[in-house]
């Protein structure tokens, strides 16, 4: 790639619909946050190169919510979503949705207010000085279970704010269907917030169809099993679905070998709306900005084609229309 065209990359408004709060801690800041509020690290959490050390699916988990046990006060969530917000904005980011989870934050004591407060705080200070918009998708967690998931979809339709634009499910994807969730996303989308779900990713393509057949989503977050059913992709595309696609992730946690055996290709040739996220920065080694310049290194991607992924991810953000249109007109 060309030192122009990476230059140019690193200049393109770019816009990421795809990352857990919990997981865009870096390393620095979880041990800043753990001394603030007197927590002791567990020994390991770490490599030697300051990077979060897991191997597996499971490791990866333990060090997340490792990472998140030391979250206790809305100081902690502002200043992971700043910091995370002005690393975006450096890499040209202009709008950025994040998954926030109380029940990582229940776990902890803190309660659904505080949370909120800090990531208000922390998305208002990150405009103010880069100028970047920020807005939050609240998120249930698969593996807790439907009755929970519940609960939470009660917290957001009974304490909206303007951030909160949407509802999701990250989590276990073996654990429950998606149809067993329909009750939470049913109470969200009554209650007027658009929905996303995780599905194909760990499982197949049967588990997109198991979201877009019970849940009111518009968006599924990875999805790129989908590539495995003709059938199924032709329906996204018909039916609009979005695809909040990650390749790092999906090399960092083995859903493919290696980014040449990535569909990425494969799902924007078939015309299903694409956009390219983070997911976990700090633990996939890493950023928004990485994923787009990958998509011209890894994929062959020109600008042309990397502008229409940003024009296609603002399209399909869950932000407000005069918001759409005004970023629309940003990204050209």
């Amino acid at each position: 790639m060309s030192e122009l065209l990476h230059k140019q990359i690193q200049q393109l408004p770019k816009v990421e619909l795809h990352s857990h709060l919990e997981g865009c801690i870096q390393p620095e800041l979880v041990r800043a946050i753990a001394e603030r509020n007197g927590i002791s690290l567990k020994n390991g959490l770490f490599t030697t190169d300051d990077m979060f050390a897991w191997s597996n699916f499971v490791e990866f988990l333990q060090a997340y919510d490792e990472a998140s046990f030391c979250l206790r006060k809305a100081q902690d969530y502002r200043d992971i979503m700043y910091t995370y917000m002005a690393q975006c904005a450096a890499e040209g980011t202009i709008y950025a949705e994040t998954f926030i989870s109380p029940d990582h934050a229940a776990a902890v004591g803190m309660s659904y207010d505080d949370m909120l407060s800090g990531c208000v705080e922390g998305i208002n200070d990150a405009e103010r000085d880069f100028g970047i918009v920020g807005r939050l998708i609240v998120s249930c967690i698969r593996h807790l279970g439907p009755e929970q998931a519940v609960v939470v979809a009660h917290q957001l339709a009974d304490n909206p704010h303007p951030y909160i634009v949407g509802f999701g499910m990250g989590g276990n994807e073996s654990m429950f269907t998606q149809a067993d969730f329909a009750p939470a996303f049913n109470i969200a989308f009554a209650a007027g917030f658009a929905c996303t779900t995780h599905a194909g990713e760990v499982l197949g393509p049967e588990s997109v169809w198991d979201a877009i057949d019970n849940l009111p989503v518009t968006r599924i977050g990875h999805g790129v099993r989908s590539a495995e059913d003709p059938t199924l992709m032709l329906e996204l595309a018909e039916r609009g679905i979005a695809l909040e696609v990650c390749p790092g992730s999906n090399i960092a946690l083995s859903v493919y070998p290696d980014l040449a055996s990535h569909p990425l290709n494969k799902i924007l040739q078939a015309g299903i709306s694409t956009s390219l996220n983070s997911d976990d920065p700090p633990f996939f080694a890493t950023t928004v900005g990485a994923e787009y310049q990958s998509g011209a290194q890894d994929f062959g991607l020109d600008l042309e084609q990397l502008r229409n992924i940003s024009r296609m991810a603002m399209k399909a953000s869950f932000a407000d229309v005069n918001t759409k249109t005004r970023l629309l007109a940003v990204i050209g």
